[in-house]
């Protein structure tokens, strides 16, 4: 719901106290500004810098220099039945002393009667707990697809600087989640650089919009499915899901996959890879960075990237070895709590959010997990990556030597229970040092081996209870279907 309707809607309700979280106040001030005159209605504008205004930068006849003088005018604007608006940008700076809130409240209260109106701008949501009760939060959204077609139009005015079809598309997609202001320079930089709206210079302003924030990051560009090898069916699984989705008629939205493996078998390439493959933005989420020092920080902080990651759809979100990122969820931490409830607000988003964003999780440890996590429909799908067979591991090497410039001929070394990243970092080896590549492997000690009670246990718990990565249907681990048959696992002595 845009902020016009949603303000009109609430003033005739008569909500005299009215926040509303906002990072582009001209932008709210001049969507106000112009419901007042639509309607009739009076609006003024006081802030620490220009004091009590009209929104059109002319001052009101009353002196108003301070935030608490400010907050005791509103009575001053009241006449007959008229709603009067007062906006107060970044107002939540002041709001620390007692006189302040005493007066805001007895404004909010006597507004009722007065239709007068308290309407506070601020980036962020701090409501003493002596009003809460009093205010009503409202959230100014980020442009959508046809504000920002607007703005592209109104800087990209000469002829072919405004692209059509699928490119605008691409610029649109491009420029999905920037604000109002963002947008416009993304824009204007776009026609300095190419002489026209094209995606890539808005993608760079976007990047570095992402990183400001410092709760995201945004992987672009590298390689698709075809740098990964093996995989067949997850793959398959996910290009379906993403490319050609939903029955004629109907789109049902992907919510995204669950991966759990051991470590080195491709999840998190797969996932950086997916972005490349489907055409959308890969945004990974770090959540130690979320982690605050003050109260309810850590908890803020998550809505705020979950609210990020919702206006850069379409797009793929990536949390890479989630168990790690969430521990303490099942409440063995010693941090008050904090990891419960910001895994509390990532799974309530994970099933409830509308936007179209696919998420792609990683994990090591399935112990570590609770059962409600990978429950049906907060993922499509949760799939076993096991250590890749001989079909795949032929691919793998083909990959990587060819991408490391080694002689294809050189004599492979032996790879049982090696993984794609011990493949990996054997070719890298014989490249760096300029040796065989069964030299090589002297120096890498697989993962199944330094770590083989661990994977085995991932094998036992995953066999029946999530899809196979490789194969249709659901993973079976080869070790129990051998002792299942009654056959040895253990090698014969000659």
């Amino acid at each position: 719901m845009k902020l016009i309707q949603r303000m009109n809607e609430l003033i005739r309700a008569c909500f005299a106290g009215i926040w509303i979280q906002s990072h582009e106040h001209l932008d709210a001030i001049a969507e106000l500004s112009s419901m007042c005159r639509d309607e009739d209605w009076r609006l003024a504008v006081w802030d620490v810098d220009q004091g009590l205004r009209h929104p059109n930068g002319s001052a009101i006849d009353v002196e108003v220099a301070d935030p608490l003088a400010a907050v005791r005018a509103v009575s001053s604007m009241a006449a007959d039945d008229t709603p009067s608006l007062l906006v107060l940008p970044n107002f939540h700076r002041f709001i620390g002393s007692a006189e302040i809130v005493q007066a805001i409240s007895r404004a909010v209260n006597e507004g009722k009667q007065h239709r007068t109106f308290v309407v506070i701008l601020s980036p962020v949501i701090q409501v003493p707990v002596e009003l809460e009760k009093l205010f009503i939060v409202i959230e100014h959204p980020m442009p959508d697809r046809e504000q920002l077609s607007r703005i592209a139009a109104g800087i990209a005015t000469e002829t072919n600087e405004m692209p059509t079809g699928r490119e605008l598309d691409d610029v649109l997609d491009a420029a999905a989640g920037l604000s109002r202001y963002e947008a416009e320079g993304a824009f204007s930089l776009s026609l300095v650089r190419d002489g026209r709206l094209t995606p890539d210079s808005i993608w760079e302003l976007k990047t570095q919009a992402v990183k400001k924030s410092g709760l995201l990051s945004l992987h672009r560009g590298g390689q698709n499915f075809g740098a990964i090898g093996g995989l067949d069916t997850l793959k398959a699984f996910t290009r379906r899901a993403l490319v050609h989705r939903g029955r004629s008629g109907i789109q049902p939205r992907p919510r995204g996959v669950m991966l759990l493996s051991p470590p080195g078998c491709g999840k998190s390439e797969f996932c950086k890879c997916v972005g490349v493959e489907v055409g959308r933005p890969v945004l990974i989420l770090d959540v130690g960075s979320l982690m605050g020092s003050l109260v309810g920080q850590s908890e803020e902080r998550t809505r705020q990237a979950l609210a990020i990651v919702d206006a850069m759809a379409p797009c793929v979100l990536m949390i890479d070895e989630v168990e790690k990122a969430f521990a303490g969820a099942s409440g063995g931490g010693n941090d008050s709590g904090v990891s419960s409830r910001m895994f509390g607000t990532f799974l309530s988003w994970l099933n409830d959010h509308d936007s179209d964003v696919f998420v792609v999780c990683t994990a090591n440890d399935v112990a570590k997990l609770p059962p409600e996590f990978s429950r049906a429909e907060r993922f499509d799908g949760v799939f076993f990556v096991d250590l890749p067979g001989r079909t795949q591991k032929d691919e793998i090497w083909r990959l990587y030597v060819d991408r490391f410039g080694l002689d294809a001929s050189d004599p492979k070394p032996s790879d049982d229970q090696w993984t794609g990243a011990e493949i990996k970092s054997c070719c890298r080896l014989a490249s760096l040092l300029d040796v065989s590549l069964v030299q090589a492997a002297e120096n890498v000690v697989p993962v199944a081996v330094t770590s083989s009670e661990s994977v085995e246990r991932l094998r036992r718990w995953a066999d029946g209870r999530c899809l196979s990565a490789e194969q249709p249907g659901v993973y079976r681990s080869a070790t129990k279907a051998t002792r299942r048959r009654g056959v040895s696992t253990k090698p014969s002595i000659n």
